[in-house]
């Protein structure tokens, strides 16, 4: 009887020094963090998503996109995703502010996709038309490397798609050399890299971008359609052998639609003070200051 009472407190002490240490501590640190502005409450980051790119996260999340895909960069003391383009920065609990779950992840079958948005091209550049020297030239996105084997980011990993495989979405690195690559990496004929037509060609086919790629297709994710008329504006333009018969046409369906807006708004690039960058910070406005 004597040893009981030792035991009961040494039991009732691990999991109280247990709990504080994973649950009191931490929520007393961040607990109440709110979204970086500066003095005048302006710049706010991060903020919340818009409607499609949220419903883009459920149909990430609901088809385990999470298993082959982390959306955390780690501090290059701790690994080389900073060395891999992947970020200019180490994440931050500031950034998961809106993540309900916060999808840090715990492998990569893929890249991270953290900042997968920010190499998006710009709206003019996405304009230009694929394959011209112009548009490739400005496909890279200011600070983004060019694509790598490892900086390619397929979309989600079993993204809007529920394939039972864990989707790499993001295995998918580079079209290979060939005499038509253009400066951007991006091959004739083919969407500009990291852009809304990218991504869509991605899910639907990873082959037709990079034939060895591991990354499940998600063509469930697309419809495959009779041409009435006119072909409509969101067609996947494939060609050879991943293009449709003559007539058809395959068009994203509104959770492929959702799920791109959802990992073309992935951007944690924005500087925060608590972080160091490895990009320089834009200098503030005259009187203005980060808090």
């Amino acid at each position: 009887m004597k040893g009981l009472l030792p035991l009961f407190l040494g039991i009732f002490g691990t999991f109280a020094f247990s709990w504080a240490g994973l649950t009191v501590i931490p929520n007393a640190q961040i607990g109440h963090l709110d979204p970086q502005m500066d003095e005048d409450g302006n710049d706010p980051y991060p903020a919340p998503k818009s409607g499609m790119a949220e419903s883009g996260r459920r149909v990430y999340v609901g088809n385990g996109c999470t298993y082959c895909h982390s959306q955390q960069v780690r501090a290059d003391y701790a690994a080389s995703d900073i060395e891999r383009k992947w970020g200019e920065r180490r994440s931050a609990p500031r950034d998961y502010l809106f993540e309900r779950p916060a999808m840090l992840g715990k492998m990569r079958l893929g890249p991270d996709l953290a900042n997968i948005g920010k190499r998006a091209p710009s709206d003019d550049e996405n304009a230009a038309p694929p394959g011209s020297t112009d548009a490739a030239a400005a496909a890279a996105p200011s600070g983004s490397a060019p694509a790598t084997p490892t900086d390619a980011p397929a979309p989600a990993a079993a993204p809007g798609g529920a394939s039972p495989a864990p989707a790499t979405a993001a295995q998918t690195a580079v079209a290979p050399a060939a005499p038509t690559t253009t400066a951007a990496g991006a091959m004739k004929d083919e969407p500009l890299l990291y852009s809304a037509a990218w991504h869509h060609q991605h899910l639907y086919n990873p082959r037709s971008i990079n034939p060895n790629s591991n990354m499940p297709a998600h063509r469930f994710l697309y419809e495959k359609r009779r041409v009435g008329g006119q072909a409509s504006a969101d067609a996947l333009k494939l060609t050879g052998a991943f293009a449709p018969e003559e007539g058809w046409e395959i068009v994203p369906t509104y959770d492929a639609k959702c799920l791109v807006a959802y990992l073309m708004s992935l951007d944690q690039s924005h500087a925060l003070t608590e972080v160091k960058s490895t990009a320089p910070a834009a200098a503030p406005a005259p009187g203005k200051a980060v808090k």
